[in-house]
């Protein structure tokens, strides 16, 4: 199978690239680096790296030529840098969206796109599934809803098979923890084996349904397979376990790092939502997905990678 990645020096992106060359597949590699970075694909060999913009039309379909297969991970990602910055975060997601399905019809691959659990926003109903009717509360969560409604609509104007996959915060190692819109984990991370304090949004009782890399990578596999048999569908893609809260998010992390930070409480930061709760059934009846790694054992592995890249000596 010949697949492109878009966002492929990314976290998320990378990884399903080294899962795609280590099961021996051809790959193709989009990204403008402007968040990812080549360091990311260290060690994985034999991706067409192409350093082009997700909004560039002609080099997108150039890059997708003779791919079956679109795993559409690029965005401009962020909650709170997508409160700051509304139209490059529309620009970027939608568009470029558009540019991968226009890309997918013209040779005639199937897509599997990156969505976010932030399309659905604060519900009364909980845990989240796919029949609830989604409630963005940021131009993030805007994008990707719009993208979502892109793919569905692709699929019934040109006949293009897509799955739309939510992704419930993603973590893992090698996560990027430098960024201002860095996720909680990795700056928890660095925190506590460099000695500084971590800051807590709010309370810190804000609860997120977290999923490890692996499981996230596999889950884009089974829904590339899928993709045909399942055309415009919408899965969660969660730890399909009880949500953690930031507050015991830190306190595993400070017990396998063997340290008591003291963190700093700021305020919520706007466009964020109380609670995460991933209902995966559909997905497990869909595409057959299996999260497998809980998350103690995600942060152990997590921490163990950021002890060897990042503790003091």
């Amino acid at each position: 199978m010949k697949s492109l990645v878009t966002g492929a020096a990314g976290f998320i992106g990378s990884r399903l690239c080294a899962r795609l060359v280590a099961d021996g597949h051809e790959v193709v590699g989009f990204d403008n680096l402007s968040d990812g970075s080549m360091s990311n694909l260290a060690g994985v060999e034999g991706v067409e790296f192409h350093e082009r913009d997700l909004r560039d039309e002609d080099a997108l379909n150039k890059a997708a030529s003779g791919c079956e297969v679109i795993f559409h991970q690029a965005a401009m990602r962020s909650v709170p840098r997508s409160m700051a910055m509304p139209g490059d975060t529309t620009d970027v997601n939608v568009r470029g969206t558009l540019n991968v399905l226009l890309a997918a019809q013209r040779n005639s691959a199937r897509v599997v796109s990156a969505s976010s659990s932030s399309v659905y926003g604060e519900q009364s109903e909980y845990p989240l599934h796919e029949g609830l009717r989604p409630s963005p509360q940021s131009p993030y969560a805007a994008s990707k809803l719009a993208g979502e409604v892109y793919c569905q609509t692709w699929g019934k104007a040109f006949g293009v098979p897509t799955i739309s996959l939510r992704y419930f915060n993603v973590y893992g190692p090698a996560q990027d923890p430098s960024s201002e819109y860095a996720t909680v984990m990795p700056k928890f991370v660095l925190a506590c084996l460099t000695g500084e304090r971590p800051t807590i949004h709010g309370t810190g009782e804000q609860a997120r349904d977290f999923t490890y890399i692996d499981d996230a990578v596999e889950g884009n596999l089974l829904a590339a397979r899928a993709a045909e048999a399942n055309p415009g569908a919408v899965l969660n893609i969660g730890g399909g376990r009880q949500p953690t809260s930031v507050n015991e998010l830190l306190a595993i992390i400070a017990e396998l790092t063997g340290t008591q930070p003291e963190p700093v409480h700021a305020d919520l930061r706007p466009g964020d939502v109380w609670l995460t709760d991933a209902d995966v059934s559909l997905a497990q009846r869909t595409i057959g997905y299996e999260p497998k790694v809980d998350i103690r054992e995600g942060l152990r592995r997590s921490v163990e990678w950021f002890t060897q890249h990042y503790a003091r000596t």
